[in-house]
């Protein structure tokens, strides 16, 4: 294509797209229609993203760029504001500024065109014509690449980044004129361009190249005398301003120009000679590692990708992950096997680029040139230049570039071949979803076999056979993380009298355990302290604050709290840091740490994070969401409960649920993490939030899944409170841990706790625990059979809620009360006790607690030989449980169903339903589990399957015997029947 066709060619271009000009007042433009870009700031931020070919800016550097030493107080928000504003402007193309990593892009490509690109390429272009002895054509194009220019580069842009690369645009059109002029004197037009020479010469008297080319064009136009008087002048000039003689190649004009010298007169045919570049075949690969481990789908993923430089496509592959990980490792390895693939050289550099200087890629290319035989005196000042020659010299060979260690894509893309028939293989602890057309690859920690085998060739294997398990507590303790193993496997071996277990003992100390991983020059925490320097302000904060959290990973609403900060902002934040592989993607909204590197974010936060008191308020703030939003879930599944009343009070705002089950998906999402908030909180002055938090969401108690966790949660704030004194706290944790005992079987246990809650209770008049520990003891006495006593708890119970006016809260104690009455035989009573507790959910319109009273009356028809009723009753209860997915309700009413229906002599259908209670697994620990083995082994033994039926006792028995249960008892009796 000409020079015209590439004029026209642009036109056409501009007809139908965005394009932008910086080549004088900063501009943007659809076709002939003119875009608003607002403020001279807003074009200073804009003209800030467009100079950096790509590359994202964080928000410091955008900053400053815009206002220098002094920004105003709300710099960021404004920063926001503009780019906000900008995308408004830019309208359908809105999708070229782009947000990341706590700054911002302006993605350039065929669609939107800068004219300083066009101008580089048009300078390139002009070079290669030059150099292939097209004088003409390189004069035009030269011409063209002026003609861009409107004026003064940035016009009226304020700002420092504006003021700097103003001068360096102009320094750099000026160059281009020179070589334009250059071309006007070879192609004999010097005399057109002495009153060019002229006027440029006057306005920058000190820039001898230009004073040089005047001399030559005077002398050739036949002016001696004023091409000497140029030179003189020259000498005075710099004399009086800067106190230096002109340049050696001046100086050496002037004397040819005195001599006459032949060769300076203009010579039409004079060729333009440019030597033959010699090609050198570079081996530049790093020795692969000996002990390579492992990894075998991620080496057989990469190395079929670089088989596809089949000449039509250029393989491309990406290798992302954490600082540690083997990145490096592993791409050096699979280059090795393919490197016979690429019979023309590989070539590698490490871009530096998890440091604070990540390599220029033009000092890179330089050394790629180098290395490809090009002389130092052919290599092109720009980056572009370079770029393109880099292509060229590879264009047609197979050639395969190992990039390591990138800072991002735009470091890499001028690295790039452009032929097919060549490869390149990047690391970096930064995913390139913006490199196009790039394969990427998401490294992983080793599994365990890989870190146990990996462990074992540097330590040595029968040393790790003799302690397997302390080898499989070491390469835990490590997070499977290979520099972490390798560190750890090099200490172990360079030291003969230590054991496995020895190793493993120093790493268990979470708060020693980064210090002890490093040997030699190797050390993790030197690793992602690489990855820490490349964050920004508000990075580095919610990496450090969100490493305080315990819970296994978390969500966005969950960091927004930690962080103090909106969802939005929060999710964009946590997104750049999955970006910077310091931060995992764990599920669509939710995000976790690698073991080590929450390590090393906590030790960041204690130095960092001043005073301590911010530390605590980033927990605290997290410890509110949670209460906040389990109080609402509460509230909904409890309508009318008081309990919500007693709990502590928050500063923050927790989500807002609009249906019973959005609120249970939550609590159950959140379960790991909110037991863990509980249980980082009990030692600190929150420890009564924590408490109420396990009140607020006792679901999880009942759900078999999470009931040792929440156990766990309520000893240790329990424990806590005896400790602190503080009675109140102290009452509340033993309730919910007389709940979860209760649940499991542990009668004894709960009992214990409920009756310290009681008298705690009494001490303190807290009307919580006053109300629920009687109740609680109640319902422990009716499951021991002493049921005299659980109807004076629970008619203390009753009288308790109702003068908290409690009302579901009463209708669960006469639910349990009618239980009582039941068991005693007293059918009138309990059926009535279950009716008025029934009308009182009726009244409320609960339809949620409506199941517990349906069951309740149930199980007292059912009691008092309507046993057709209660069926009916029982089978409302238990698709009521199941539509609001109480498992364990539900599992429980099956045992119900099964037990009346071996009363009616049905013991097929019993069996069936005490099968699916089985079969539901979550129904209240391994006591009730009990309860149902013996039911089903009674219907199992009616109906003729007297084997069975004698394992589901044996099981029974053996879980009663186990907890100390008086069913054990019962159990013994029943096998005494199948003996007989």
């Amino acid at each position: 294509m000409g020079a015209e066709d590439h004029t026209r060619h642009g036109t056409e271009h501009r007809e139908h797209h965005l394009h932008f000009s910086v080549l004088g007042p900063v501009r943007a433009g659809r076709g002939d229609h003119a875009l608003a870009m607002g403020s001279p700031q807003q074009k200073a931020l804009l003209t800030a993203l467009l100079l950096r070919g790509g590359r994202t800016a964080t928000a410091e550097e955008l900053i400053d760029a815009v206002w220098g030493e002094d920004p105003p107080e709300q710099a960021k928000a404004a920063l926001r504001t503009y780019a906000s504003r900008i995308r408004k402007a830019l309208g359908p193309d809105a999708d070229i500024l782009v947000s990341e990593s706590g700054g911002y892009a302006i993605r350039t490509g065929p669609d939107a065109v800068l004219d300083l690109d066009t101008a580089h390429d048009l300078a390139v272009r002009a070079e290669k014509a030059a150099s292939c002895g097209d004088r003409a054509q390189a004069r035009r194009l030269y011409n063209h690449a002026l003609d861009l220019w409107d004026g003064e580069a940035l016009a009226h842009v304020p700002g420092p980044y504006a003021e700097t690369h103003r001068a360096r645009l102009e320094e750099w059109r000026l160059g281009l004129l020179e070589h334009r002029l250059d071309l006007d004197l070879q192609t004999g037009s010097h005399a057109e361009a002495v009153s060019e020479l002229t006027a440029l010469t006057a306005a920058h008297p000190l820039r001898e190249r230009l004073r040089e080319l005047l001399m030559l064009a005077l002398y050739r136009s036949g002016r001696q005398a004023e091409a000497l008087a140029v030179y003189a002048d020259t000498r005075r000039l710099l004399a009086d301003e800067l106190g230096v003689d002109p340049r050696p190649e001046l100086a050496e004009l002037q004397q040819r120009i005195l001599e006459a010298d032949e060769e300076l007169a203009y010579q039409a045919d004079a060729p333009i000679t440019a030597a033959a570049p010699t090609f050198t075949r570079p081996a530049q690969l790093p020795a692969t590692v000996a002990d390579f481990t492992g990894r075998a789908s991620f080496v057989a993923e990469l190395s079929d990708q670089l088989a596809e430089a089949d000449g039509t496509v250029m393989a491309v592959s990406a290798v992302a992950g954490i600082g540690g990980v083997g990145k490096t490792t592993l791409a050096i390895h699979v280059a090795h096997g393919a490197a016979d693939r690429f019979p023309d050289g590989q070539l590698y550099v490490d871009l530096q680029g998890a440091g604070a200087s990540p390599a220029e890629p033009s000092a890179v290319l330089g050394s790629f040139l180098r290395a490809l035989g090009t002389p130092d005196s052919d290599i092109p000042e720009k980056l572009e230049d370079r770029s393109a020659l880099f292509r060229s010299l590879l264009a047609g060979r197979r050639i395969l570039t190992l990039l390591d260690n990138a800072h991002d894509a735009a470091q890499v893309r001028p690295l790039l071949p452009g032929t097919g028939s060549c490869a390149a293989l990047i690391t970096s602890r930064a995913r390139m979803v913006d490199l196009a057309g790039a394969h990427l690859v998401d490294l992983d920690v080793m599994s365990p076999e890989e870190a146990m085998a990996l462990f074992s060739r540097i330590v040595g294997a029968e040393r790790v056979a003799a302690e397997r398990k302390a080898a499989m507590d070491t390469v835990a303790a490590c997070g499977f993380l290979p520099l972490a193993i390798r560190i750890a496997a090099a200490r172990l071996a360079s030291r003969r009298t230590w054991t496995v277990a020895t190793l493993s003992s120093k790493l268990a100390d979470e708060r020693r355990r980064l210090d002890e991983l490093q040997a030699g020059d190797l050390a993790v925490k030197a690793t992602f302290e690489l990855g820490y320097g490349q964050l920004d302000s508000e990075q580095a904060r919610a990496f450090r604050l969100l490493g305080l959290t315990d819970g296994p990973d978390v969500s966005v609403p969950a960091a927004a709290a930690v962080l103090g900060i909106t969802h939005d902002e929060a999710e964009d934040l946590l997104e750049s840091l999955v970006d910077t592989s310091l931060l995992e993607s764990a599920a669509p909204g939710r995000y976790r740490f690698h073991d080590l590197v929450r390590l090393f974010a906590r030790a960041c936060a204690e130095r960092d994070e001043q005073p301590p008191a911010v530390r605590t308020a980033a927990l605290e703030r997290l410890l509110d969401f949670y209460l906040s939003t389990a109080a609402r879930m509460f509230a909904i599944n409890r309508a009318g409960d008081r309990t919500v009343d007693h709990l502590a009070r928050v500063s923050g705002q927790g989500l807002e649920f609009t249906d019973w089950n959005a609120s249970v998906d939550w609590l159950f999402a959140e379960a790991d993490c909110l037991l863990s908030c509980v249980k980082q909180s009990a030692a600190t002055e929150s420890r009564r939030k924590a408490a109420d938090l396990l009140i607020a969401a006792k679901d999880l108690a009942d759900s078999g899944i999470h009931s040792l966790r929440y156990e766990q949660s309520a000893t240790a704030v329990r424990d806590a409170a005896i400790d602190a004194g503080d009675k109140v706290t102290e009452a509340r944790a033993r309730l919910m841990l007389t709940h979860t005992y209760t649940v499991a079987g542990r009668f004894p246990l709960a009992e214990a706790e409920a009756q310290q809650a009681l008298d705690l209770a009494r001490a303190t008049g807290d009307p919580l625990a006053s109300s629920y520990a009687p109740n609680d003891l109640g319902i422990i006495k009716t499951y021991q059979g002493s049921f005299q006593e659980a109807e004076v708890h629970l008619g203390h119970a009753v009288a308790a809620f109702r003068e908290d006016g409690n009302l579901p809260s009463e209708a669960s104690a006469l639910c349990n009360l009618s239980r009582v009455h039941a068991a005693l035989g007293q059918h009138s009573e309990a059926i009535e006790l279950a009716q008025q507790g029934l009308a009182i959910y009726q009244k409320m319109g609960s339809t949620i607690r409506m199941a517990n009273a349906r069951y309740t009356f149930g199980c007292a028809l059912a009691r008092a030989g309507r046993t057709q009723e209660g069926l009916a009753e029982l089978e409302r209860a238990r698709a009521l449980f199941h539509e609001t997915r109480q498992m364990r309700w539900e599992g429980v009413t099956h045992f119900r169903i099964a037990e009346a229906l071996l009363m009616r002599g049905e013991a097929g259908r019993a069996a069936s339903h005490a099968e699916q209670a089985l079969a539901l697994r979550a129904i209240g620990g391994e006591w009730r589990r009990g309860t149902v083995l013996v039911a089903l082994g009674k219907a199992l033994a009616e109906v003729g399957q007297a084997g069975r039926s004698e394992a589901c006792w044996n099981e029974a028995l053996s879980i009663f015997e186990e907890l100390g249960s008086v069913e054990a008892e019962e159990v013994r009796a029943l096998l005494t029947t199948l003996t007989h």
